[in-house]
């Protein structure tokens, strides 16, 4: 029998990547419609699908993406039994932005924009002013805050317009750099248990004729990073958040919406060479990069002075196959940041941006022994970490 011809790896189209739906079904669309409905000035009403609302409430659950509320309806009755009511009766998700991380989409829901205007588009990306990796969700090197992200949030809108607006999370949160910038406006009360949240967050519906309140919770996040999403742990948190969720649902005061969230989904990622490669330990991929920024399946790369064709080049050619690699200006342009970049965000994207399509990572081993160590990851343009609810409950 002849032997097969060897033919080289086929990179996969950048055409082929999904890419958020900024301006009409994204979270950055999200608070602009629901603060346009209660008469905010400044604030459009772009998911088209959402009836206004006298009093809102957002309950965003970090990592509790859309796909695992459909896997899982024994662990979440509740938030199952919602899913047909979400955007707005649809019965469809919404979408992160890209990339599908905790920084950029706290800083999208906040703001209201996509991250190629907000300006926090990874979890690390290289500060242009510095050349140093910026991590945007421990705000570490400390960098001005208003000076990286200018921009004002929808809650400060909001509340400048009388509505009454407040932010319900843990109080570890409170003076936090990513708060200041994404998520401040009104009064933040700092609450500790889950049960506590819920109730304040309905107290303070109740607290205005029109009134805006965000309220936030983590662990299933967290659970998902240590241990997996197929795990009892994560199960386990779950399960709690949806007791929180019917807790928070059964208190509404009359003419509210509440709006269930998250910013992201996850997938587990097997412990083997195929699935997680690791970049201190791989020559070919280090040639050339100054800087490895973002996240295992969304990475930033930041290459040596005139190296960037190189660079782009061979990452295409070694991983072309299982990541969308992309240019800076070949992302930019397939709108995985959003229609518009402003100037001080374009050098903080890298040269070359790989967002993976299979099930696997580039870890850091070295450099990233913790985020190199997670089971549950995501930060990438697939459904299972990008498509989030929108779950809705009216009173």
């Amino acid at each position: 029998m002849a032997q097969a011809a060897w033919q080289d790896p086929v990179p996969l189209a950048l055409d082929t990547a999904p890419v958020p739906a900024y301006g009409s079904g994204s979270l950055a669309d999200l608070l602009p419609t629901l603060a346009a409905g209660q008469g905010v000035e400044g604030c459009t009403a772009v998911i088209p699908e959402l009836e206004p609302a006298d009093r809102n409430c957002v309950f965003l659950v970090d990592g509790l993406g859309w796909e695992q509320i459909k896997a899982h309806p024994d662990e979440a009755p509740f938030l199952h039994s919602l899913l047909p009511t979400s955007r707005g009766g649809t019965g469809q998700p919404i979408t992160a932005g890209f990339p599908s991380t905790t920084a950029t989409s706290l800083a999208s829901v906040g703001t209201g924009l996509p991250p190629g205007a907000h300006g926090l588009p990874g979890y690390t990306v290289r500060n242009p002013e510095t050349g140093a990796l910026m991590n945007q969700l421990r705000w570490r090197p400390w960098t001005e805050p208003k000076v990286w992200q200018p921009h004002p949030t929808v809650f400060q809108l909001a509340d400048a317009a009388g509505v009454r607006t407040a932010q319900v999370s843990s109080p570890d949160f409170e003076q936090t750099p990513l708060t200041k910038i994404a998520l401040s406006g009104g009064s933040f009360l700092g609450r500790l248990s889950g049960e506590d949240r819920m109730d304040v967050s309905a107290q303070r519906l109740a607290a205005g004729d029109r009134s805006l309140v965000y309220t936030y919770y983590s662990e299933v996040d967290g659970k998902g990073h240590r241990f997996g999403v197929d795990s009892d742990a994560w199960r386990g948190q779950l399960m709690y958040v949806d007791g929180l969720a019917q807790r928070l649902a059964e208190q509404l005061p009359p003419r509210s919406a509440l709006y269930i969230t998250a910013d992201h989904g996850m997938i587990d990622i097997p412990f083997d060479e195929q699935s997680r490669i690791d970049f201190d330990e791989d020559w070919e991929l280090r040639a050339g990069v100054a800087l490895l920024g973002g996240e295992g399946r969304a990475r930033h790369v930041y290459a040596v002075p005139g190296a960037q064709g190189d660079v782009l080049a061979v990452w295409r050619e070694v991983l072309g196959e299982q990541f969308w690699v992309a240019s800076r200006d070949e992302a930019i342009a397939a709108g995985w940041f959003g229609p518009v970049i402003d100037e001080r965000v374009y050098g903080r994207i890298g040269d070359v941006v790989a967002a993976a399509h299979d099930d696997v990572v580039i870890t850091a081993s070295v450099n990233e022994p913790h985020e190199s160590a997670m089971v549950g990851m995501h930060g990438s343009l697939t459904p299972v970490e990008q498509l989030v609810p929108l779950l809705e409950v009216r009173s």
